[in-house]
Formats: C-alpha cells, sequence, structure tokens
C-alpha cells in the first residue's frame, strides 16, 4: 500500500486538498468502485506509483480552505472516491462524486473536476510551486525576435536543468506583430500596413492568435517551469492554474480579473490579456501572456487581419471594444503594475532577482539568426 498526497489551486476559486493509499489487493470498496474499476487512463504526463497498475483508491480524504453545504456532503464525497481505479480520469471521478452528492448541494470555491485534478496530481507525481526555487528577470529592452528566440532558449535550459523555473518579464524596443506558430501570414497580416507602421513580423513558437505589440502598450511575461507543474491537467485546467498569480495581482489593483477558457484573462470591461503554451520534448513548459496597458486600436486594426468570424465569437462587433487596457481600469503606470505583478508572485513562490546569461544570450542571438529571422521560419505557414 502507498500513500499519495495532492494540492490544486482552483484559479479564482480555492485550494483543494487529497491525501489517500492505494492499494493492490483488491479489497478496496465504495460507492465509486464499480463505475471506473475498467476505465482507461487519461491522464497527462509521467507516471506516479500506481498509475495504471490496477491499483484502487482507499482511505481517501479531501480537504481545503472551500466552502460546501450540507455538512455532510464531504464523507459523501469521501467514499465515492474511495475503491475507484487508480487509472480513472479527472472526467470519471467527477462523475462518481456528482452521482454521490445529495440534491441542492453546493460546491463554493472548488468542483468535482477540481477534485479529480488533485487526484490525478498526486498519482502523477505532480510538483508544487514552492517544491521550486524560482528566479526573476526583468531585462532591459531588447528586440522582439530575441524577446521569442529567448523563450525557446530558456524553456530548454529548464527541461535540461541549466536553469531553475523562471518567470520573466519581457521589454522590447520596436513595435511587433507576434503570431502563432500555426498561424497563416497572409490571413493574419496585412503586410502593406506592416511595412508602414515598422513594426517587426515575429513568429513564436507556441499556438495561439496574433498580438499587435507596442513597447508602452503592452506588459507580456513568460513562465518556464518543468513539466511535473503541471502534471496530471488538462491544457485547459494548466492555463488557468498557471496564471491564478496574474488574477491576484489584478485584483488587487481594483480589477476584477476573471480566466475565460480556453486562454483569455478578462474583466466585466472587457478582455484583458491571452495566454500561448508550449511543451517541450525535454520536459519543460513554456507558458507566456500578453496584457494589454492601453491600445492603439486604430493602428491594430489596420496591420491585423481581424475577420468578422473572430469578433463575432466574441460577441463585438469592432477590434478597438474586444480590448479594455490596464490603464483605464487603473489609472496607473505601466511599471506599477509589473512591479505589483512581481511582488504578488513572490509573496506567492518566492523568487530571487536574476539576469540572463551571457551563454542564453548568445544562444539567442544565434536562435535570431538561423531560426527566428529567416524566412523558412516566418513564412512556414505562408
Amino acid at each position: 500500500m502507498t500513500t499519495h498526497h495532492g494540492e490544486y489551486k482552483v484559479a479564482g476559486g480555492k485550494l483543494v486538498i487529497v491525501d489517500f493509499a492505494v492499494t493492490h489487493d483488491g479489497g478496496a470498496s465504495g460507492a465509486g468502485a464499480s463505475g471506473a474499476s475498467g476505465a482507461s487512463a487519461s491522464v497527462h504526463g509521467g507516471g506516479g506509483q500506481g498509475q495504471n497498475d490496477g491499483g484502487v483508491i482507499a482511505n481517501f480524504r479531501l480537504s481545503g480552505d472551500f466552502f460546501l453545504e450540507p455538512d455532510d456532503a464531504l464523507p459523501l464525497i469521501n467514499h465515492a472516491v474511495n475503491g475507484l481505479s487508480t487509472s480513472a480520469s479527472v472526467a470519471e471521478i467527477s462523475t462518481a462524486i456528482q452521482s454521490a452528492l445529495p440534491e441542492g448541494a453546493h460546491l463554493i470555491g472548488f468542483s468535482t473536476e477540481a477534485v479529480g485534478v488533485a487526484v490525478r496530481r498526486a498519482l502523477t507525481g505532480a510538483a508544487q510551486w514552492d517544491d521550486y526555487s524560482w528566479t526573476i528577470l526583468h531585462e532591459p529592452p531588447m528586440s522582439p525576435m530575441m524577446n521569442a528566440a529567448l523563450d525557446e532558449v530558456l524553456t530548454t535550459a529548464v527541461g535540461e536543468g541549466r536553469r531553475g523555473p523562471t518567470l520573466r518579464v519581457w521589454e522590447w524596443d520596436e513595435d511587433a506583430v507576434i503570431i502563432g506558430s500555426f498561424q497563416s501570414v497572409m490571413n493574419e497580416v496585412d503586410e502593406t500596413q506592416l511595412a508602414e507602421s515598422g513594426a517587426q513580423l515575429v513568429r513564436r513558437i507556441s499556438g495561439g492568435g496574433a498580438m499587435y505589440m507596442q513597447p508602452a502598450n503592452s506588459i507580456t511575461y513568460a513562465l518556464y517551469a518543468p513539466e511535473e507543474l503541471v502534471r496530471g491537467m488538462t491544457f485547459a485546467d494548466s492555463y488557468a492554474f498557471l496564471d491564478d498569480w496574474v488574477l491576484e495581482a489584478l485584483r488587487s489593483l481594483g480589477i476584477e480579473a476573471t480566466y475565460k477558457p480556453l486562454n483569455d484573462i478578462t474583466s466585466p470591461l472587457g478582455k484583458i490579456g491571452g495566454a500561448a503554451q508550449k511543451r517541450l520534448a525535454n520536459g519543460a513548459v513554456l507558458h507566456h501572456a500578453t496584457l494589454a496597458y492601453d491600445i492603439d486600436a486604430e493602428a491594430m486594426t489596420r496591420v491585423l487581419r481581424i475577420g468578422r468570424e473572430k469578433l463575432s465569437d466574441k460577441g463585438t462587433t469592432s477590434a478597438a471594444k474586444r480590448v479594455d487596457p490596464l490603464r483605464s481600469q487603473t489609472g496607473m503606470s505601466r511599471e506599477t503594475i509589473i512591479e505589483r505583478m512581481i511582488e504578488v508572485f513572490q509573496g506567492r513562490y518566492g523568487g530571487a532577482r536574476d539576469q540572463v546569461t551571457a551563454d542564453e544570450l548568445a544562444a539567442a542571438e544565434q536562435l535570431v539568426a538561423t531560426k527566428f529571422s529567416t524566412e523558412q521560419w516566418i513564412r512556414r505557414v505562408p
């Protein structure tokens, strides 16, 4: 019998903690024993002991700072998870709990899916934020292309163990249009207007949409982390999980920030920003996001081909109305907001100020020359 502990902080919500044993003697029982005993694994990440080896969950205990009504729903949840197979997916764990809850039960600050994520993280050996010594980078401005290259260099370094997990705030020295790895240049960018604007065209290594970024009007940050930090989560769950500290920072500035799946940070006044991710084969995760501090809507709509379908999908009629910048919501300077974000991150997870090394800069410069500045990369999707 082995014991397992898992935690999951719900984005904008509460902390869910699970403790349980895994037994292989076939003796476990519970309301969920028949519901998922034959389930195939639906797991993101590597194998913790008991993940797919025929074990069952026993002595399950749920705890946390959430709210739950009625009180006697807690033992019902515990009983529902006892007896489930260690290969049960998040959805299967959630379904077993939902079936056991009384009508009218209220889960406040968490969900049955969040319990499932915590269980999967416990089974797959997921790490917690404070398992790592974080470093924080906030370098002087460099070209947008160098920033994109550094994202790849630093993510690779974390995966290879040459750098610890890191938060980096971008600073850049010219306007840029940064498109997702799989986007078509022709469909996303008006290159005539791009040339007239003097903005640099950059293709990043992560997916997602195009962004028109001006140094004084945007706040961009990147997290470089081991895959273990998001192990057991779906991609959708990991986006909100990795940006939860940003929501706290924005709320401390008076913004009612929330996460809108898949990758938008928003408020009642409009979208604030969006995130993107890339997971490398060496076991590292790049998660980066851009927030709108201010916006030149006319320039943005002139350079980006924002189609009617995309606008209608967001429920708006113009690109200018899709984004409500941080400047208008806070009245604070860009620098003040960035410092608050760093303060909140350090308050949660620690983090010592650091610098990009000479070797890392040299590797990024090499990548700019051999990849990011080449037509082959920029127009990999014409």
